[in-house]
């Protein structure tokens, strides 16, 4: 399984849409066997879900993210852990164990408003 995570650096990002990179993991049996960073191609709504669906991503984990990002991940079957911080393959192994929830926050109402 392919799990991506918005990334500034090796860190979890605040807006998904925003981020420097995307520290994308493969995993088997609950391990990592493989990990690169993608740089991200740009953010334009609606475009960055469809780009991560297309390299076979199945997990995105992002601090922050906005409404219609997660409708399209939702579409595509991908599910969404928001509400992430720190270190992106912590999270990946937190994740992995069961440990990593989601707390559903999407962004609203602030100044990235239909920018996250």
């Amino acid at each position: 399984m392919k799990i991506a995570v918005a990334s500034e650096g090796n860190l979890v990002t605040e807006h998904f849409g925003h981020c420097q990179n995307f520290n994308i993991y493969e995993t088997e049996d609950c391990k990592i066997v493989k990990s690169e960073s993608v740089p991200n191609p740009g953010h334009k709504p609606g475009f960055l879900p469809n780009f991560l669906n297309d390299l076979g991503i199945k997990v995105i984990i992002s601090g922050g993210m906005g409404g219609g990002a997660v409708d399209i991940f939702n579409e595509k079957d991908i599910e969404v852990i928001v509400g992430a911080r720190g270190d992106a393959k912590e999270n990946i192994e937190l994740y992995l164990k069961g440990e990593l929830k989601s707390t559903g926050s999407v962004c609203h109402q602030h100044q990235h408003e239909g920018d996250c």
